[in-house]
């Protein structure tokens, strides 16, 4: 690993550690996050409807979305800890590829950016609608979970599939 590694995670001797953000500007910044669970149409339905035996499956997996992004550093190694000013988890149903979407915007006023916060509470969230609903479903999977935009901080603003304000391109949807 050298010095000009864009693996900001290791040293000149490519050792782990966590990066120095104390020279780094605060400024807002926000990141938004998606993912998805495909499941079984009846096991869509049992969520649709309120059915599922645990209770609320989406309100459950909310708050558990957001208790993640909470905690990303416990869980990640190398994230720091962060002021996080607002955690948003949304669903949405996709009947026709019996799916969950999640989506997660995470917001902080700081040094270093939110996209690990955000992933994990999509993550987070998608795990706990399956644990509430692997009774009925054991083959759902969890797919898709991806950064779908960045703003804040020196590298500026990024959407997937757009461009970034320093023009460089992102990877197509």
């Amino acid at each position: 690993m050298t010095a000009s590694s864009p693996l900001t995670h290791f040293d000149a001797q490519g050792q782990a550690h966590m990066v120095d953000v104390s020279a780094k500007a605060a400024t807002h910044r926000i990141a938004v996050a998606s993912g998805r669970i495909t499941m079984l149409p009846a096991t869509l339905a049992l969520i649709v409807q309120g059915g599922a035996k645990k209770g609320d499956v989406l309100g459950v997996a909310r708050l558990a979305g957001i208790m993640g992004a909470k905690k990303t550093s416990e869980l990640i190694p190398l994230c720091h800890p962060l002021a996080i000013t607002r955690v948003a988890v949304d669903f949405d149903f996709d009947t026709p590829a019996s799916c969950v979407r999640c989506e997660a915007r995470v917001e902080t006023v700081g040094p270093t950016g939110v996209e690990m916060e955000a992933l994990t509470a999509v993550q987070i969230a998608l795990l706990t609608i399956y644990d509430m609903c692997k009774a009925a479903d054991r083959g759902m999977t969890i797919e898709g979970v991806r950064v779908l935009e960045k703003h804040g901080g020196k590298s500026g603003s990024f959407s997937a599939g757009g461009v970034h304000t320093d023009g460089a391109q992102g990877p197509s949807a």
